[in-house]
C-alpha cells in the first residue's frame, strides 16, 4: 500500500495520530498493528 502525502493515520490501540509528510511504499505501524487511514475532517461552515 502506498502512503500518500497529507493523509492522517490513527492507531486502533493507543489512538496515536500521525500525518504523512513523505509519500512512499509500506504500512504505517504502531503497537504492532497497522494504523488506519482517517477520513478528511469536515471544514467548519462559515455564516
Amino acid at each position: 500500500m502506498a502512503n500518500q502525502l497529507g493523509k492522517r493515520f490513527k492507531c486502533p490501540v493507543c489512538n496515536t495520530e500521525v500525518l504523512c509528510v513523505k509519500a512512499g511504499e509500506g504500512a504505517v505501524v504502531c503497537c504492532n498493528k497497522e494504523m488506519e487511514m482517517q477520513e478528511p475532517r469536515p471544514l467548519p461552515s462559515s455564516d
